[in-house]
């Protein structure tokens, strides 16, 4: 969770951008985002340095030859505000438009990266601003992967009015815990749909440098394909692009496949049963239009509503064996529509549904108060649910209010992956606890619905109470007692 500290001097950053003419917050967000990339550069290029120096062999692929030195951020920064504001505009902003490049497998320039900032604008309004600026996010410590997701948390979260619904921010460990239960490997192809800033891709590459960093860097190939063959993600903002490709370059994965593209309009592109794992929150916007929206999607389910054709959507892009995390408002659970119910007999009976976690209301607040939940299911196109697995989680380690005050005490996030992980242990637990196992043909008999309340068992507390008839003696004394009262009072008066 982010410190005060660091709130505070996001803040003063802010501030002083705001005040010096960019009153756009995804302005500020993206302007901001390249100023940390250019001293996370300089960051990296030092640790090449000192490598280099420790081993004696000189930088393989350096970030900055030697005729670029004044483009780095600890040469740049000395400078005045007015020579430091040409280097930037003029010299600094061109050449990371041209990263990204993967080790000269492409011609540079020719990247995911450089092809969504070739419309980035340099938009610092004086060298006054700016130099204000570099000063303050140098005092910031970008080395730490958890300062830079609690960054970027922060600042995307003050603009929770921009976008649809604030789509683009999905809290880090909610997504941590649904990329921990789908445990990637490096043999899948992950995609998310609806990509924002990339966090689902972001964790994703995170869980596989920790858990298989030998197997992704074993050979050229292996880490060709990680960089360049494993993450996949689309949306329609520009801007989400840039900051989305960015950020999954600063968490260094170089050439992912992020790409502009309206998930649920009809396209050329024919992305189905390309992925083996889903991870998304869509956007719930509403209704679109029947004529926009790509026709092999209302095959699967005939509707206008986006939550319920982005599940048809995830359906048609994961390979048969593929497997899907995703957040969908409470309403796809027990909606009572045609189209609703039959998304979910879908789910049930033709492909294998493995877990509903229902969230509460306060996961997404200040930003939304919706109820949502985490479907977990793998595509088989053959049937193959027996039990499905409920998790009833009442804390995700935050205080349900505005404020979001750290609970970790209170957090059910490690028992939901623990029992997860283990469900043979399941099969014993009551309807009264947390998790518990339904049967399909139960669920079938319930209309599919996939709400937990309509198999969860509330244990009531017997209350003994007194028999009526002494309730109604004791009754009549206190009504002699306030008459007896009364007339006291009523003498006194008198």
């Amino acid at each position: 969770m982010i410190t005060g500290e660091l709130k505070s001097k996001v803040d003063s950053i802010w501030n002083t951008m705001w005040s010096g003419g960019i009153s756009n917050p995804l302005s500020v967000i993206e302007q901001l985002t390249y100023l940390l990339f250019i001293k996370r550069l300089d960051e990296l290029h030092t640790l090449q340095e000192h490598k280099s120096n420790r081993t004696g062999k000189p930088i393989e692929d350096p970030i900055f030859n030697k005729k670029q030195n004044h483009l780095r951020w600890s040469r740049f920064k000395e400078t005045a505000p007015e020579t430091m504001y040409v280097t930037v505009k003029d010299d600094v902003f061109p050449f990371i438009k041209t990263l990204g490049s993967n080790g000269g497998a492409e011609e540079e320039g020719d990247s995911t990266y450089s092809h969504h900032m070739k419309d980035a604008i340099f938009m610092m309004p004086t060298p006054r601003v700016l130099a204000n600026v570099v000063d303050q996010l140098d005092s910031i410590d970008m080395a730490d992967a958890d300062t830079k997701g609690d960054l970027y948390e922060y600042m995307l979260g003050k603009i929770a009015s921009a976008g649809q619904n604030g789509q683009f921010r999905t809290p880090r460990h909610i997504i941590r815990l649904m990329v921990d239960m789908t445990a990637p490997t490096p043999k899948d192809t992950i995609c998310d749909p609806a990509c924002g800033t990339a966090g689902f891709l972001i964790a994703a590459s995170e869980y596989l440098r920790e858990h298989h960093g030998d197997a992704i860097y074993k050979t050229a190939t292996s880490r060709r394909k990680f960089n360049s063959g494993t993450f996949h993600g689309y949306d329609f903002d520009s801007t989400m692009l840039r900051i989305g490709s960015m950020n999954m370059l600063l968490h260094g994965v170089e050439n992912p496949d992020i790409r502009y593209r309206d998930s649920l309009a009809q396209s050329d592109l024919d992305d189905a049963e390309r992925f083996s794992l889903l991870l998304a929150n869509p956007p719930f916007a509403g209704s679109l239009d029947y004529e926009s929206t790509a026709k092999d999607l209302q095959q699967i389910v005939k509707t206008k509503k986006t939550e319920l054709l982005f599940l048809a959507l995830f359906l048609r892009l994961l390979q048969t064996g593929g497997r899907a995390a995703v957040i969908v408002p409470d309403g796809v659970l027990f909606g009572s529509s045609k189209a609703h119910k039959a998304l979910r007999k879908i789910l049930v009976e033709d492909q294998k549904l493995d877990g509903v976690i229902s969230m509460p209301s306060g996961v997404f607040k200040p930003y939304a108060g919706v109820s949502t939940a985490i479907l977990i299911f793998t595509k088989t196109n053959s049937g193959g649910t027996d039990h499905v697995w409920f998790y009833d989680m009442q804390s995700d380690g935050f205080s349900r209010d505005d404020k979001r005050t750290p609970e970790p005490d209170k957090s059910n996030l490690p028992d939901i992956l623990k029992r997860w992980q283990n469900q043979t242990g399941e099969k014993k637990r009551k309807r009264t606890e947390p998790s518990f196992l339904v049967p399909k043909d139960e669920i079938a008999g319930k209309d599919y619905d996939l709400s937990i309340n309509r198999y969860k068992e509330v244990e009531y507390e017997a209350v003994e109470h007194d028999p009526p008839q002494e309730i109604l003696q004791r009754l009549a004394k206190l009504e002699e007692e306030i008459a007896e009262g009364r007339k006291e009072m009523e003498g006194m008066i008198g």
